[in-house]
């Protein structure tokens, strides 16, 4: 994938999920007020930045070899999992639920991840990336099997 397409997939799942995240940080102050506000800043600010990272982590894997390639997308899936577990704890433990509104952030969270990955997947397919198949050869192409006796 090159440079110019990754930032096209940023930028096309980015700004639906700001969007979104605009739209529950508003909606989020009109109903609960203040803590409603820092449910929705934190859910924002969480699946933006994680969401993020995952891109980062995919631009850097483009060149190294596929295993490679699928234990550093398994370890940040797994880091991203106890991340989220912590911040979570730490949010839940330091802060009452009148500061910190927990139906808002889940909601805003649920939201704005679904805006990213529906702006992502319209900026995949808009780009229409181009898969290069392996070249097989005559002997390996199932479709020219043979007998063995040449017919």
């Amino acid at each position: 994938m090159s440079k110019q397409n990754e930032v096209e997939l940023w930028r096309g799942a980015l700004i639906p999920a700001v969007t979104v995240a605009a739209l529950s940080i508003f909606t989020g102050v009109l109903i609960k007020g203040r803590p409603g506000l820092l449910g929705a800043l934190l859910a924002s600010c969480t699946v933006i930045l994680y969401f993020s990272i995952h891109l980062l982590i995919s631009r850097i894997s483009t060149n190294l070899d596929p295993i490679t390639t699928m234990a550093l997308a398994m370890f940040s899936y797994f880091a991203k999992v106890i991340l989220v577990g912590a911040l979570l704890l730490v949010v839940t433990k330091t802060t009452s639920p009148e500061t910190v509104d927990r139906p808002t952030f889940a909601i805003a969270a649920l939201g704005i991840t679904a805006a990213w990955l529906a702006g992502e997947i319209r900026a995949f397919v808009k780009l229409r990336f181009q898969l290069p198949l392996p070249q097989t050869s005559p002997s390996q192409d199932p479709g020219n099997r043979t007998n063995g006796l040449g017919a």
